[in-house]
């Protein structure tokens, strides 16, 4: 029975940059990107049911919308699954959670993930595990396992900056079809996450310059 491949984590400045450097020498083109942005931040944010909760309220929300909801909730004492479930949803409605909202947060206490054996599971049953859950997608999946897991080998393929980045990067005249992305991007492995956060990054970059559509 053959072992499978360990799971590997980007957990500081210094390990982002080594990955950066050798996806440099996969796909050369990423100096220039690197030479504008440097090292981006690993945006790190907490393991745990609390991180998905924020990400669920926050969907297709504007950032001060979903930050006050989340205040509310979190003054309602209404972060935790015990507590969602010993509460109505009128009273989450009274936060500022949609009907829809509750449902998916409803699912995501009912589904009652391990956080722990979570983090160590390989990214596809990471993946996996969260799409199960009513209101998370891919994407949101995605960014829990870069962001909250840490790791090494992920790129959001759905994610519009990657896209608008990546169509940049390969003077493209249209931004790429998920699957195209997945086809010009299978070499990066196992450095995408280096890749996705050089993307967001340059994306911001370009957004800054003047008259740039992006």
């Amino acid at each position: 029975m053959s072992k499978s491949a360990p799971l590997t984590t980007i957990d500081t400045a210094k390990e982002l940059e080594t990955h950066i450097k050798q996806l440099i020498i996969i796909e050369p083109r990423f100096a220039d990107i690197y030479a504008q942005v440097g090292v981006p931040d690993l945006r790190r944010k907490p393991q745990g049911f609390e991180s998905l909760l924020r990400a669920m309220v926050g969907q297709q929300l504007s950032v001060a919308a979903a930050a006050s909801i989340w205040q509310r909730l979190e003054d309602a004492g209404l972060t935790t699954p015990k507590n969602i479930k010993s509460t109505d949803d009128d009273s989450l409605r009274q936060q500022g959670l949609s009907k829809q909202k509750i449902r998916y947060i409803r699912s995501l206490v009912e589904h009652d993930i391990d956080f722990d054996t979570l983090a160590i599971l390989p990214d596809d049953k990471v993946i996996e595990t969260l799409t199960a859950v009513t209101g998370i997608g891919r994407w949101t999946a995605e960014m829990y396992l870069l962001f909250s897991l840490g790791r090494s080998d992920v790129l959001a393929v759905d994610d519009l900056a990657i896209k608008v980045g990546a169509m940049a990067l390969f003077e493209l005249e249209n931004r790429p079809t998920p699957k195209q992305l997945k086809e010009l991007t299978q070499s990066w492995s196992p450095y995408r996450s280096a890749g996705s956060l050089l993307l967001w990054a340059y994306y911001g970059w370009l957004k800054d310059r003047e008259g740039l559509p992006v």
